[in-house]
């Protein structure tokens, strides 16, 4: 029973942290704000004939496909399908370019094929240090794409290469993740 009551303990303080990051978003009217410019930025792309692109690692990963099929199916309402890609799905690029470059090149190569101008390209990394993320970014800014970024609460090199970053208020993964969603 006592382990029971150590359980319930845990997952109320885990859920009241959640909270708290909820509260601390709704009143963030900077972060809000980024938020709605980033769907715009995305939103105009889309319409301008152009196309999302988005990577991670790991869970990131998971969380790049998830809004990619979003894009490409349905979200809330029936519409027409927009173009949206997760640059972690094909393991044939994944596994050549690992194998044939390195893996901190898995995502840069991939913009590099199928990237154009007005493309938008959004990271997602919990702690802002992804190698292969930081240098699909360098090769969006060559090529004029619009780069977005969902990260936690910290300050790396990819910021410079980056048009909006949006910080999740928190420095622990899975709260990162919970926002990023």
């Amino acid at each position: 029973m006592k382990a029971r009551l150590t359980g319930d303990r845990v997952i109320k303080s885990r859920l009241q942290k959640t909270l708290d990051n909820c509260n601390k978003l709704l009143k963030d009217d900077q972060l809000i704000k980024l938020i709605s410019e980033t769907a715009d930025l995305i939103t105009d792309a889309v319409k301008s004939g152009n196309k999302l692109m988005i990577c991670g690692n790991g869970g990131s990963a998971a969380d790049a496909q998830h809004i990619a099929g979003e894009f490409v199916c349905r979200f809330y309402v029936d519409r027409k399908p927009m173009p949206a890609i997760a640059l972690s799905t094909d393991t044939s690029i994944l596994t050549s370019i690992s194998n044939d470059y390195s893996y901190d090149d898995i995502f840069s190569r991939q913009v590099m094929a199928i990237g154009k101008s007005g493309d938008v390209l959004l990271g997602i990394s919990t702690s802002g240090s992804s190698v292969n993320v930081l240098k699909a970014f360098k090769v969006a800014k060559e090529l004029n794409i619009k780069a977005l970024l969902f990260t936690g609460n910290v300050e790396r090199e990819i910021a410079r290469f980056s048009d909006i970053v949006i910080k999740a208020p928190s420095n622990d993964t899975p709260r990162i993740c919970c926002f990023a969603h």
